[in-house]
């Protein structure tokens, strides 16, 4: 079986739910994978160290023998791994990962041969996230399994290619999983992203207003009340460039239009880093394509809402075909 066979089934769209800092925990984890899409969270939100296997082993467990409303078993989740030279955990959640056979790794900012095969010793797949075709190539030489194409307009850190150029320009040479990412929360929008050429959609921002994100009620409400217009691409946070909520800078007595640049060299992904208040838990990271989720769901609803609006999308443009046959 390839490894997109292994992907994607049995999945009720087409989606990976991307690893969102403080949103993705086990309960967002779990309600993403019942609903029949890949769920998936960073290995530095179980913090301290210790809490990772717990949530591996809660995960499993709430997941085992889980059926989705269509009698399928409840889909594969995954754990981001950051892989920049300063995360000091990363060898120690690879040694977690390793032991509890997490069957989808998604590594960040870094891709290393020896990470990637570590998840194959054990069957897992790699998926890696760019920005850009270069960076594709070179993860792939180093093993990856599948590409995640961050395009413009993805929340947190995002690149700012389009989504189209970017996709087409990885599939000219890569044949292997091809995910995209870039203000996707709408179905119409999932069935674009299998148009332009990926295998599936990369989804963060819409889960963000979910029951079971792991984010507080004035960042649900938030993306509730916002819209593209309200994202700030800025690196001034956490030396990467990234898409963040307008309303959250202001809140932190930031003018949104006057934001510094931060020194790459900078980027610390430590433990001590991300604990700081500012960078990470009061800058709230949002892709453009939020003005497409105007209530609060259930993660499951959301889901459905996706699926059907995918289904309504992909008969609209069965009917077109026909008139212009």
């Amino acid at each position: 079986m390839s490894q997109l066979e292994v992907l994607s089934r049995p999945l009720t769209l087409p989606v990976v739910a991307s690893p969102m800092f403080i949103a993705s925990g086990p309960d967002l984890v779990v309600a993403q994978s019942q609903a029949g899409v890949i769920g998936s969270f960073p290995a530095l939100n179980a913090r301290p160290q210790s809490q990772l296997s717990d949530w591996l082993d809660e995960i499993t467990e709430r997941l085992d023998g889980v059926a989705t409303l269509e009698g399928n078993p409840a889909a594969p989740f995954a754990v981001n791994q950051i892989v920049h030279r300063s995360n000091d955990r990363l060898e120690a959640d690879m040694q977690t990962i390793i032991d509890h056979k997490v069957p989808i790794v998604i590594t960040s900012l870094g891709a290393r041969q020896d990470i990637n095969d570590a998840v194959h010793s054990y069957g897992g797949i790699v998926l890696h996230d760019v920005i850009n075709s270069t960076f594709a190539r070179k993860a792939v030489e180093r093993g990856a399994d599948g590409i995640i194409a961050v395009a413009a307009g993805a929340g947190g850190h995002a690149g700012t290619l389009s989504p189209f150029a970017l996709v087409q320009e990885i599939r000219s040479w890569f044949d292997g999983p091809l995910l995209l990412s870039g203000a996707i929360a709408h179905g119409r929008s999932v069935l674009a992203a299998l148009a332009a050429g990926a295998d599936f959609a990369y989804i963060g921002s819409p889960f963000l207003q979910t029951a079971e994100a792991n984010t507080p009620e004035s960042y649900k409400q938030m993306i509730i009340d916002s819209g593209a217009e309200d994202i700030v691409y800025s690196n001034l946070f956490t030396g990467v460039h990234g898409n963040y909520l307008r309303g959250s800078i202001i809140n932190q007595g930031l003018d949104p239009e006057n934001l510094a640049t931060s020194d790459p060299s900078a980027m610390s992904f430590s433990s001590e880093s991300i604990s700081d208040v500012k960078a990470w838990r009061d800058i709230w990271g949002s892709g453009q394509g939020i003005g497409a989720i105007t209530e609060q769901h259930a993660t499951l609803e959301l889901v459905q809402k996706l699926r059907r609006e995918f289904e309504e999308a992909r008969q609209s443009l069965m009917l077109a075909d026909k008139m212009y046959a």
